[in-house]
């Protein structure tokens, strides 16, 4: 990217960026700006000096910002940040102030500008974004209240400039996000009277729909008689945060299926094991595996065995609503019932039999009736302390005992004694 940046630079400035030390330059100022977009808080004036350094290196061409913005987009495409494309709008946009108050001051032989009206310039990082039809920006005082906003937050939800002037930035968050936002505001930014923090709830639009938003807000220090006063700068992620809930549930879930996987199931696990910390608190679990599942893709191919997992996965599904267990496919042939607190050898074993039942029933696949059945391995443990590696562990060890025993069969082990 920073060779990128460079040879954008050369083609457009006249004489061009140094080779060498421009590269080394630019290398730096990369860094500087993704190590910008993930930070915590985040810091708007990183973008200012980036383009105080930019000027610094004698372009004397007021199309930098503009090159320099369209280069660098491929920087939210690696930051770890849900807010990077806001940050970004704000980084670039401080990056023009910056780059333009230092070459201002050069042209007039100053070499530093930083302390010449330095709130007036602050202040204009966040002005300039007011002429953008995708970037929403609001100045508001310190309890929240709207002094000034631009169209684009207007358009978002759903009304004018003009009444949102003198209106609480609660009457368009969701009622359930209030008290989040007050803690991040009055708990953390105003009382530090500096930085900033990130904001992202749902956006209560004027025409009763419900979205998504994400805003920096920036804690503003007053010069003069002027009050501190704070400036957000957002847009909204409806469709960012549709896809990552997608995303989320795609990672967490069995395509074939449509159950929970491996991965949902270990977070299960350890977040039962964090909550229930009680010595007397045990979790149980039933490990099932298809009983010669493999003969059944070998004589009749793999599709006919995707349609008896999926035949099975629907029959789990009525267990999961019976007895309010987690339901997951392992991988292959293997499922999970978790059952959380309280468990007990009667219930796990309860759950075992009608699991078992509930598969092994003749199913139709294809013209195919197959006579299936699943193995069983149960196992109830004290939850306080135990890994999903451990307990998974202990199922699969009753598992092969159940199925040493033939088709069809279940057992459940607790720390000391067995059942069947």
């Amino acid at each position: 990217m920073a060779d990128s940046w460079w040879q954008a630079l050369s083609d457009a400035t006249d004489p061009p960026i140094p080779d060498e030390s421009g590269r080394l330059l630019l290398r730096n100022l990369v860094i500087d700006l993704l190590a910008a977009l993930d930070a915590e808080p985040f810091d708007a004036t990183v973008g200012s000096r980036v383009g105080a350094e930019l000027a610094d290196a004698r372009l004397g061409d007021d199309r930098v910002p503009t090159i320099s913005a369209r280069v660098l987009t491929d920087l939210v495409g690696h930051s770890i940040s849900p807010d990077a494309a806001v940050r970004f709008t704000v980084l670039v946009t401080a990056l023009g102030q910056g780059y333009q108050h230092r070459e201002h001051a050069l042209r007039a032989g100053c070499t530093d500008s930083a302390g010449h009206d330095a709130g007036r310039h602050r202040d204009a990082r966040f002005r300039v974004l007011f002429d953008s039809p995708i970037v929403a920006v609001a100045f508001g005082d310190l309890d929240g209240n709207i002094l000034d906003a631009n169209p684009a937050l207007a358009d978002m939800i759903g009304t004018s400039v003009e009444e949102l002037r003198g209106i609480s930035v609660y009457d368009f968050a969701h009622p359930d996000d209030r008290a989040q936002i007050s803690a991040l505001l009055y708990e953390q930014l105003v009382p530090a009277r500096e930085g900033s923090v990130t904001l992202r709830h749902r956006l209560l639009r004027t025409d009763g729909t419900v979205g998504r938003a994400g805003f920096v807000v920036t804690y503003i220090r007053g010069t003069g008689r002027q009050p501190d006063y704070l400036g957000a700068v957002g847009a909204e992620i409806s469709e960012w945060y549709d896809l990552e809930n997608d995303l989320h549930r795609q990672a967490r879930h069995d395509p074939l299926t449509g159950l929970p996987n491996r991965r949902y199931l270990i977070e299960q696990i350890t977040s039962m094991s964090t909550t229930n910390t009680s010595e007397t608190d045990r979790i149980g679990i039933c490990f099932a595996d298809i009983d010669h599942f493999k003969d059944i893709n070998d004589r009749y191919g793999h599709d006919t065995g995707d349609k008896v997992l999926t035949a099975v996965a629907a029959g789990l599904r009525e267990l999961e609503r019976e007895f309010d267990c987690f339901i997951s496919r392992l991988g292959g042939d293997e499922f999970v019932a978790l059952i959380a607190p309280p468990a007990d050898t009667d219930r796990v074993g309860l759950i075992a039999h009608r699991l078992s039942s509930v598969v092994s029933i003749p199913i139709t696949v294809n013209d195919h009736r197959l006579n299936v059945s699943v193995s069983i391995g149960a196992a109830v443990t004290p939850i306080a302390g135990v890994t999903a590696e451990t307990l998974l562990r202990s199922a699969d060890s009753s598992l092969h005992e159940a199925k040493a025993r033939g088709r069809g069969q279940w057992i459940v082990h607790t720390h000391s004694t067995s059942s069947r």
